[in-house]
């Protein structure tokens, strides 16, 4: 018992020592004024998204960049997205809408989409972004001056997430929780290390000389976590990557509700653990079974020290993430409860390999 609960405080002070680190750090994308004229190729692949992409189109035609193209990818859509995309793209020649054909065997929808949109890009940087999203203005610049400074091959936000109903906020903050409470993203770019290596494919902003040569998402065309993956790639081959928090300036609101939710983040919970379903339990172990173990022992010291960690590292990552400190804290007991469910959902879908995503097996 005194191993369990040791090895249980050490982790959490580990997690607590990198949420401070990523505090303090502040990995935010800088606001810059200065304005650029580089053309910048937005590709957005969209599968049954009638519903939200015109909110996102409606928002780049709206924001400060003016040097760009978009090209929506219809990847065969049951709904109207098609229609709905080039009625847009019928009023704004800077738009156009392709429509995807049958999905090759060995590639995963989303992966196939980006790579058939790079193909038909002519910019100086290729942006993926996906169709629930909306940008604000000073992002694109922002975010190509980043690019010009570092020389970056690629650079990836995690946007600030819009969450409406109780069942989002019992879930999603999840994604900022897991990410700022487990790697410290400022060694993203720090190493070269293609091992210390995360991303969002809620925003990758590719240098498009580098892409075209290595063709990223070729080389990705299998992986359901393929973000993470394509900046070990970049990292691999001696390019220089790095992440960052949006900053306000892209909103994302993933899921509508709880079941969406829970399906979205089950479909990638193993495969973020290189489909290691031990590595997933023990996570979970350490995460959720050594805490119920310290509070079993009824020890009000360890049990506020334990509780301390957490609830500051909360409050932290909630300020750097731009969400309610309150519902957080709050509802931490319950996304802690979630995180066991997606755990156990991702693990049965991989043994039934009954993993789907908008219909497709994957």
């Amino acid at each position: 018992m005194i191993i369990v609960i040791s090895i249980t405080l050490f982790f959490i002070v580990l997690r607590f020592t990198v949420t401070l680190f990523n505090f303090i750090s502040n990995p935010k994308l800088t606001r810059v004024n200065k304005h650029y004229h580089d053309l910048v190729s937005i590709l957005v692949p969209a599968r049954n998204e009638e519903e939200n992409i015109v909110a996102l189109l409606e928002s780049i035609k709206v924001q400060d960049y003016k040097d760009y193209e978009v090209i929506i990818y219809d990847d065969e859509s049951s709904d109207r997205t098609y229609a709905v995309c080039a009625s847009f793209a019928a009023i704004d020649g800077r738009f156009r809408v392709i429509k995807g054909g049958q999905l090759p065997p060995g590639w995963i929808g989303k992966n196939h989409a980006c790579y058939q949109l790079a193909k038909k890009a002519k910019g100086s940087y290729f942006l993926f972004l996906d169709a629930d999203e909306r940008v604000a203005a000073g992002l694109i610049n922002s975010a190509v001056h980043r690019m010009k400074l570092y020389d970056l091959s690629l650079l990836s936000l995690f946007a600030n997430q819009d969450m409406l109903t109780i069942g989002e906020k019992a879930t999603v903050p999840l994604l900022h929780y897991l990410l700022l409470n487990l790697l410290p993203i400022r060694l993203v770019f720090l190493t070269k290390s293609p091992a210390i290596a995360t991303a969002c494919g809620q925003f990758m902003l590719f240098d498009a000389d580098t892409y075209r040569k290595y063709s990223w998402h070729r080389l990705v065309k299998d992986k359901i976590v393929e973000d993470a993956e394509l900046m070990r790639q970049v990292k691999s081959q001696g390019c220089r990557g790095e992440v960052l928090l949006a900053n306000r300036m892209l909103n994302c609101r993933m899921y509508s509700n709880y079941e969406h939710a829970i399906a979205g983040f089950s479909k990638n919970a193993l495969a973020a653990f290189n489909d290691s379903i031990a590595g997933l339990l023990v996570y979970i172990l350490l995460m959720i079974g050594g805490p119920m173990i310290v509070l079993m022992t009824l020890n009000p010291s360890l049990i506020f020290f334990m509780a301390g960690l957490i609830a500051l590292s909360r409050v932290m990552i909630s300020l750097a993430s731009g969400q309610r400190v309150f519902y957080n804290l709050l509802l931490h007991p319950v996304q802690m409860l979630n995180l066991t469910l997606i755990a156990f959902l991702s693990i049965q879908k991989s043994l039934t390999r009954t993993n789907t995503w908008k219909g497709r097996a994957i």
